[in-house]
């Protein structure tokens, strides 16, 4: 009888038991392409609606609606003068815009985009959250420093809330509490949604002006993109700083994937997406950093594929006193029609 049999060389081994390497989930992103958009106009926020698979751009004037899985535009929401984000109450199919333009919000259904009708807010409303444990939607308010809550069912304001300071992003823990960050006090407000009292506010120190702002419900950390380039972890139990990485210049915008621990902070200063990883529970480093494109700083991602959505247009030339290179008052404009939606990630 013949035996067959083989002999265990060392190597072999040793790539049997030793562990598979985890693959490199940052690898992912390293491919940018676009979605022509085109249109007039300045442009903020970009909001996921994950139910009904669209993605909402505000357009100054309007809110351009683009369909996930063609990505194709899909239609839009008219008439929001000056807006800047978008919020969505699932169970109702419901969404909600803040217009900065004439102190409202659009109410509008999310299957049909159809428009229901418009909540008076307080002063310029900025961005736009639904917070579902009070099930309220607020808008926070630049021009009055405050937050005005909204009842989703019955569109109208139910109340207001001082916050001492210019509101940029806020995030819910889901318990009720909202964070947002004051761009001129460079702190983080905590307050209750159902009650609307404030419970306190912390400085994010060496943080300077923040805006972006995203949140680990496992960690309880959060996460804030500064001006002055960086980003800061704080503790949302204690209000303490644990860590300050450096990002690009210009942020204005947070996302925190709980699937990959992963947090990207888009910069559009230098057009670059910087990726933040967790060494330890609670420790973190930069992964890589990504080139986009200049004026790139506001961000959304789709909780299905992952991919991210980066609003950009191509900055005009630098002609000294050429009315197509400025805009009113001095700034720079953007060439006409360049308007485009990064998507990053395969």
């Amino acid at each position: 009888m013949v035996r067959l049999g083989f002999v265990l060389t060392p190597a072999l081994l040793l790539a049997l038991v030793a562990p598979v390497k985890a693959q490199d989930p940052t690898a992912r992103y390293d491919k940018v392409r676009t979605i022509t958009i085109g249109g007039e106009g300045g442009w903020d926020f970009l909001e996921v609606d994950a139910a009904n698979r669209r993605l909402y751009v505000t357009r100054g004037t309007h809110v351009v609606v683009v369909d996930l899985d063609t990505e194709k535009v899909a239609g839009e929401i008219p008439d929001t003068r000056g807006v800047h984000g978008v919020a969505f109450v699932p169970d109702l199919g419901r969404g909600f815009t803040s217009n900065g333009g004439d102190s409202t919000s659009t109410v509008f259904d999310t299957r049909t985009l159809k428009v229901l009708g418009k909540v008076k807010a307080n002063g310029r409303p900025d961005i736009i959250y639904f917070e579902p444990v009070s099930r309220r939607v607020f808008t926070f308010n630049h021009g009055t420093n405050d937050t005005t809550a909204i009842d989703p069912a019955e569109m109208k304001a139910v109340g207001t809330l001082k916050l001492g300071g210019v509101p940029e992003l806020a995030v819910s823990d889901e318990k009720g509490h909202v964070f947002v960050n004051m761009e001129n006090t460079s702190e983080i407000v905590e307050f209750d949604a159902p009650t609307l009292k404030v419970l306190r506010r912390f400085p994010l120190s060496p943080g300077e002006e923040p805006t972006g702002l995203a949140f680990d419900p496992k960690q309880r950390k959060l996460f804030s993109t500064c001006a002055n380039r960086k980003l800061v972890v704080a503790d949302a139990d204690s209000g303490k700083v644990v860590q300050t990485l450096e990002i690009g210049p210009g942020p204005d915008g947070c996302i925190f994937d709980a699937r990959t621990g992963l947090v990207f902070c888009p910069s559009g200063g230098d057009g670059t997406l910087t990726i933040i990883r967790e060494l330890t529970p609670g420790r973190y480093e930069v992964a890589k950093t990504i080139k986009t494109q200049v004026s790139a700083k506001t961000i959304a991602m789709d909780p299905k594929t992952h991919r991210l959505y980066l609003a950009a247009a191509t900055r005009a030339p630098a002609t000294p006193g050429g009315a197509a290179a400025k805009k009113k008052g001095g700034r720079r404009g953007y060439v006409p029609g360049s308007f485009v939606v990064l998507v990053v990630g395969d």
